[in-house]
């Protein structure tokens, strides 16, 4: 058989798998808590254990896992699409998704190959992310949840209109943002200002908060401005107050005037978010509540594929696109030797 003839077989033979994985009875299947109860059972420990054992290591991937989860579900639902790479239409190459953490992507493509080596390929890595991020908001002091379970990866990367949904820091306009989160079901305000909790953790650099620090309207964000001076590439905890563990120091901070995205301060200058940024900075135990409930509803966004994909055996590229690219290199290397 010629090299040709060889790779128009494995292409066949990827057409083939795609149509059985799309027309699989269970690409559809609603989503639950329990979904992998009998095809792995140790699902959860071994996330569970992962996670506990990076954050130990480097506890900033706590925020990496909490914003990856964010810009993978916005936009289209949790499909992991946001891991996919290579080509021109990757959403690791748009705009929002430049800063994403490396090493948190890797992470959770690290406990796809432990959990698929454990269990055969039965978990997706949508699902593998979102027990990544509900257990690192756990380790990092956060509240647990359950997280429903069942998503199927997605076939192709969310569109450029579609992540360019993506809410950025420079927003001044509350309302535009209940919006925005009222268009993927988060209709509630408390969802908008709980999720910016995540802020809670992390760090960003001045390029993200240049808005705030030009202004210098109040004292934080005249420090801001030289912060940035001295040192244009520096990190700024987005939480001043305990930036390394999930509480309600973030809204404490916001109450003081020291949130450092713009889109942070107009959640405390708003008439219908301020009294909810007020709530949860004197009680904890109700932004623990609110988070819970608003990262289920966002682990629900709707899909726009109706959760037609399926179980990657590499969370950075599409099945398809593995057996076209072992394609490749086998032809490669029949030619190599000929």
């Amino acid at each position: 058989m010629g090299a040709a003839s060889r790779r128009l077989a494995v292409l066949e033979l990827v057409s083939i798998v795609a149509v059985l994985l799309i027309s699989s009875p269970a690409a559809a299947a609603e989503l639950s808590v329990d979904f992998h109860a009998a095809s792995c059972p140790q699902l959860e420990s071994i996330v569970r254990s992962s996670v506990q054992a990076a954050l130990q290591q480097e506890i900033a991937l706590a925020a990496g896992l909490l914003r990856i989860f964010f810009h993978d579900c916005f936009p289209q639902g949790c499909d992991a699409s946001v891991y996919l790479r290579g080509g021109s239409n990757s959403e690791q190459g748009m705009g929002p998704n430049l800063t994403l953490q490396p090493r948190a992507l890797q992470l959770v493509e690290d406990i796809r190959a432990k959990v698929h080596a454990a269990c055969g390929p039965t978990v997706s890595c949508a699902d593998i992310s979102a027990l990544a991020t509900r257990d690192a908001v756990v380790v990092s002091g956060g509240p647990s949840y359950a997280v429903p379970l069942g998503q199927k990866d997605s076939l192709a990367p969310a569109s450029l209109d579609l992540v360019g949904d993506l809410p950025g820091p420079g927003t001044s306009r509350v309302q535009d943002l209940i919006d925005l989160f009222a268009s993927r079901g988060l209709r509630d305000a408390a969802d908008l200002v709980a999720l910016s909790g995540g802020h809670t953790v992390g760090r960003t650099r001045c390029a993200f908060f240049d808005d705030r620090a030009r202004r210098q309207d109040d004292t934080f964000s005249k420090k801001l401005a030289l912060n940035c001076t001295k040192d244009p590439n520096r990190l700024q905890n987005l939480d001043v107050i305990t930036p390394d563990a999930f509480d309600n120091a973030y809204y404490i901070a916001l109450i003081h005037n020291q949130g450092v995205f713009t889109s942070d301060m107009a959640l405390i200058k708003d008439r219908i978010t301020a009294p909810i940024v007020r709530q949860f900075a004197t009680d904890k135990a109700a932004f623990f509540t609110q988070f819970a409930k608003s990262m289920v509803k966002l682990s629900n966004v709707p899909r726009t594929d109706r959760n037609v994909g399926e179980i990657r055996r590499s969370c950075f590229r599409t099945n398809s696109q593995s057996l076209v690219d072992f394609a490749t290199s086998d032809e490669e290397g029949f030619a190599a030797s000929a």
